[in-house]
């Protein structure tokens, strides 16, 4: 049989169902059963594993940046606030470009829309490695450059998961999905600081993601198949008519639960952001404080402890995702609003190990690596649920919309702007040029994080009051009957309900 959905036109309206109901009239012979969503089992897990390792590359770039910031303060001539910029441009353009590429991933090929995004990115990663002292703004405009090819990817890759599996098996799936969340950041940590180390150039350390970028690409192009959108929940795209982007975004609006987790998630973002962007900072400032480690006075400033908080939080990605799943897999035994609760007890308690990690480290480094590993791992339990909970509160032909919508509120009022706003807040609070108030001013601005944490804690918990009722919503959701039709009025045509033309 024709692999007809990786050769369907990108510019058409894609209803993968019609083409498969056709292929099954022009032949009689009988064939292997072929499951819901036109992708075979093994093909389906093989696709997972291609998501996995582009989204674990996406997150080894972003936070390669953080790994080696000593060094590019020092090469640029920086302060934090400006630092702070580097990590804003890239989120802001990954935030406004994220509604277009959900547009998009809802209405045509999923497939080329990230082969050409992540080749775009790997791309313009390549250009970033190659700024020269005096040009800083080339390396805001290049990894601004970057969010467009994470967008493109971001935003779809989720529904293609959510078109392949359903249920548990759905949520194990997304599982390991979002395990290369915290191990692609940890890595981008471990192999930043190590390439810098070992070639002495911060630049080296961006120019490992790209080739294996397009190596993704290739994987994407003879591993991944389109599935068709719905048809894994008995409910094929073509029975579920596409609305406008107008109408799909005032129903998300109306769907309390997609937008109070949404705003959870959000401080999830801005806590994520600030520590990932000014951790290995702070805790090398820390060392310096406390007589550890001598300055940077070097053309290379030590990367130690980029490394350390690197492997913590690949640990702790791993384990905060796998418990948060398990405990909420355990939980729904007893309520069906354990998604929303678990997630809620995860940045409650992650709130006060982040606080004290913050409170220590002028006086216990081991205390201080301590409440990170446990600060980070409950702060991890929330991936995999957060977005098993928007699959499952939204319709499928709105989801993409959905993740997009998501992305950008997150972002804007997320890690757009936390990394920015620690640093700016560290540079009002420093009273002199001094190694004890680098110290003391950031250390004081990462406070931030912890009171954010028990907000975000706060929009779960109201989550689970509204989350039955919209799952049920989703689940049962069918087109109005009442659908416009056209009729003609003076040469021009005019939409009106069917009910008010048949007798």
């Amino acid at each position: 049989m024709t692999d007809s959905s990786d050769t369907t036109p990108f510019f058409a309206d894609y209803v993968e169902g019609e083409e498969t109901v056709e292929a099954g009239a022009e032949s009689d012979r009988p064939e292997e059963e072929e499951p819901a969503s036109g992708v075979s089992n093994v093909r389906a897990v093989l696709t997972v594993g291609v998501l996995c390792l582009v989204n674990l590359l996406n997150y080894m770039d972003r936070f390669t940046v953080a790994g080696v910031l000593p060094d590019i303060e020092k090469y640029f001539n920086i302060n934090d606030g400006t630092s702070g910029l580097l990590q804003t441009v890239f989120i802001c353009s990954y935030m406004f470009l994220a509604p277009l590429f959900g547009y998009l991933g809802d209405r045509y090929n999923r497939k080329v829309i990230m082969c050409v995004g992540i080749s775009f990115w790997s791309v313009v990663t390549l250009a970033s490695s190659y700024t020269p002292k005096d040009h800083f703004w080339a390396l805001l405009l290049t990894r601004g450059l970057v969010g467009v090819g994470e967008a493109s990817y971001s935003t779809i890759a989720p529904t293609i998961i959510a078109d392949l599996f359903v249920k548990e098996k759905r949520t194990r799936m997304l599982t390991v999905f979002y395990f290369a969340i915290p191990v692609g950041s940890g890595l981008g940590y471990i192999v930043g600081s190590r390439v810098d180390n070992l070639a002495g150039d911060w630049h080296w350390a961006l120019r490992v993601t790209p080739a294996l970028g397009l190596l993704a690409v290739i994987l994407l192009i003879f591993v991944v198949k389109e599935p068709l959108r719905g048809a894994i929940e008995a409910r094929p795209e073509h029975t579920l008519q596409r609305t406008s982007w107008v109408a799909d975004m005032q129903a998300l609006c109306k769907n309390p639960s997609f937008i109070l987790s949404t705003m959870g998630f959000t401080a999830v973002a801005f806590v994520t952001g600030s520590l990932a962007l000014w951790a290995p900072a702070f805790l090398f400032r820390a060392a310096v404080f406390n007589g550890e480690r001598g300055p940077c006075r070097t053309n290379s400033c030590s990367n130690d402890d980029s490394l350390y908080f690197g492997i913590i939080t690949c640990v702790t990605g791993v384990l905060g995702v796998a418990s948060g799943v398990e405990i909420s897999r355990r939980l729904k035994r007893w309520t069906p609003r354990a998604d929303p609760l678990v997630c809620a007890a995860g940045l409650l308690l992650a709130a006060p190990f982040l606080y004290l990690s913050i409170v220590f480290a002028q006086g216990s480094t081991i205390a201080t690596y301590v409440f990170i590993f446990l600060g980070e791992t409950f702060l991890s339990m929330n991936w995999a649920i957060v977005a098993d909970i928007l699959l499952y509160v939204v319709v499928p032909t709105r989801r993409s919309t959905a993740e997009a919508f998501q992305i950008v509120l997150s972002h804007l009022l997320g890690d757009a702007g936390s990394p920015y706003l620690i640093g700016l807040v560290s540079d009002s609070l420093k009273r002199e040029d001094s190694f004890m108030w680098s110290f003391r001013s950031l250390q004081l601005s990462l406070l931030i994080c912890s009171f954010i944490a028990v907000g975000g804690g706060a929009f779960f918990l109201a989550t689970a009051v509204f989350i039955e009722k919209d799952r049920l919503l989703a689940e049962n959701y069918a087109p109005s009957d009442d659908a416009p039709i056209v009729v003609p009025k003076r040469g021009r045509s005019t939409k009106v309900p069917v009910s008010s033309v048949l007798i």
